[in-house]
């Protein structure tokens, strides 16, 4: 009796990898007719298997960045969507890129989109006809709106953008922060296209020096009237120079030799604030798919591990499944 391990489908993606170990449990109290039959129909088994490859697949140190740029692309993003509703040949995809007026020859279809996807593993292509993998529909359903944003970063990059969005989601960083993660000759070329294209926020304050005042006595000096002034107009949590001028109706040429007068007689010190950046709301949507997509990458290698096992699926399968 074949149990209902055969042919069940995956309720969820999260399910189809994150129930392995009730798979295998299921597994062991399944009893096919034939280990062929087995091996041919056993939903544990295929996933065993596109676990290895997507293993081999996702061991490449350039995975990421790889992964990234494969889904950078519109015309792939279709293809892949054609592929995920229903597996088809490739004429069946030529024409449904008809229908949305992208028109490519087969060879182009096949050549600079279908096999980007199979290298990454995300589709398979099986005597002519093409599916997704469950690693593929996972990832596919974690692409929401993601095509809106493709030409808001480069097409084919280190993906220093991608990575320095998603630092950011984390909470603004300055210029130097940033560097700890990008060499500081890409941070600047990485900072001006993502602030032009709107996915970071220029700092909106340019004055990053502030005057504090310091705990020393002013009674102990003397001040001029016009000193006195500026100190008292100097707040706990600190001011730039132009705002503190316009407090005290100054022009900023007086502020700074009245600050400069008070700096001398250590009653006044300076702090540098640097400059901080943060993510739009854009660049906030964007951040989130890309961390969800590095997240989903992550949890498939941590799968992968779990399958590579000194015992062969053929040995199980000799041992467990061929009963007297």
């Amino acid at each position: 009796m074949v149990t209902s391990l055969l042919f069940t489908k995956p309720q969820d993606n999260q399910g189809a990898f994150g129930n392995l170990k009730n798979l295998e449990d299921m597994c062991k109290h399944c009893t096919p007719i034939t280990p062929v039959q087995c091996i041919s129909q056993c939903r544990l088994y295929r996933l065993k298997n596109e676990l290895r490859n997507l293993r081999n697949i996702i061991n490449n140190p350039n995975y990421t960045t790889d992964f990234f740029n494969v889904l950078k692309n519109q015309t792939r993003l279709h293809i892949f969507q054609i592929i995920i509703n229903s597996g088809c040949t490739l004429a069946k995809i030529q024409q449904e890129l008809k229908n949305i007026n992208i028109k490519q020859s087969q060879h182009t279809i096949s050549e600079e989109h279908i096999q980007p996807l199979i290298t990454m593993g995300l589709i398979t292509e099986l005597t002519g006809k093409y599916n997704a993998t469950l690693f593929g529909t996972c990832i596919y359903d974690n692409l929401d709106n993601f095509d809106k944003f493709i030409q808001k970063i480069p097409p084919q990059s280190e993906c220093h953008e991608e990575t320095l969005i998603q630092m950011l989601l984390l909470g603004p960083k300055t210029c130097e922060e940033i560097k700890q993660i990008l060499s500081s000759t890409i941070t600047s070329r990485t900072i001006k296209r993502l602030t032009t294209t709107g996915l970071i926020n220029i700092p909106t304050n340019r004055n990053y020096i502030f005057f504090h005042k310091s705990k020393r006595d002013p009674t102990l000096e003397k001040l001029t009237d016009a000193e006195m002034n500026v100190y008292q107009a100097i707040p706990y949590e600190g001011i730039a120079a132009d705002k503190l001028a316009k407090l005290v109706s100054l022009s900023q040429r007086r502020t700074y030799a009245h600050i400069r007068h008070l700096k001398g007689k250590k009653l006044v010190f300076t702090k540098k604030i640097p400059l901080t950046y943060s993510l739009t709301d854009n660049g906030q949507k964007l951040a989130t798919i890309l961390q969800n997509l590095s997240q989903k990458v992550e949890e498939t290698w941590n799968f992968t591990e779990y399958i590579v096992q000194p015992q062969s699926d053929m040995t199980y399968l000799t041992k467990t499944l061929i009963t007297p």
